[in-house]
């Protein structure tokens, strides 16, 4: 018996290697793009509370709500980190705060884009920290970003004042399968 699950085991780590190997063979051909933009949300003008929270824990700030809110957005998304700059998306979403100590939530985001050519939405879903760099995995895309995959990355730049300032870098990754159109100037 043991010979047995010796030599099924051995076969297991020999298709493992063989597929990884196929699997790194593969990113080759992989078309990306990866930028960053710059999300401003706006407290009651472009990002609201709208479910009070559960009451006895941590109090509204920039940076933390309780347990149990419900925030939305839809925030503009330009090319540098002023608010005047060209806007070139839109994130629209909401997040349900999920940690005792306010500081994290589970958030989701439609984020329509016009950049580089390359015009659709993402979507991203995944766990924000309010103070932290939070990476979100893509979930899916539509128009030039029809199937998709990757990940964003939010980190905050300004936390003071009304208005709040991410910097979102994103690392897009098509599948070889993906059709070419839509993809101009894609590496």
């Amino acid at each position: 018996m043991a010979k047995y699950l010796y030599l099924l085991f051995s076969l297991l780590i020999v298709h493992q290697v063989s597929s990884s190997h196929q699997h790194h063979h593969h990113h080759h051909h992989l078309k990306s793009l990866h930028f960053s933009l710059y999300q401003h949300e706006t407290i009651n003008k472009t990002g609201f509370i709208i479910v009070q929270p559960v009451t006895g824990h941590t109090g509204i700030s920039q940076t933390t709500t309780p347990f149990g809110t419900i925030f939305v957005f839809n925030d503009k998304m330009t090319t540098t980190t002023s608010a005047t700059s060209r806007v070139a998306g839109i994130a629209e979403g909401f997040s349900v705060t999920s940690s005792l100590d306010g500081l994290r939530s589970v958030s989701a985001a439609k984020i329509t884009l016009n950049v580089e050519g390359h015009e659709g939405s993402i979507s991203v879903l995944g766990g924000t920290h309010n103070t932290k760099p939070s990476d979100h995995p893509v979930v899916g895309g539509t128009g030039d970003f029809m199937f998709v995959g990757g990940y964003v990355r939010s980190s905050p730049v300004s936390l003071t004042g009304v208005t709040v300032v991410y910097k979102i870098e994103f690392y897009l990754y098509w599948p070889p399968y993906a059709p070419s159109v839509g993809h101009k100037g894609v590496s």
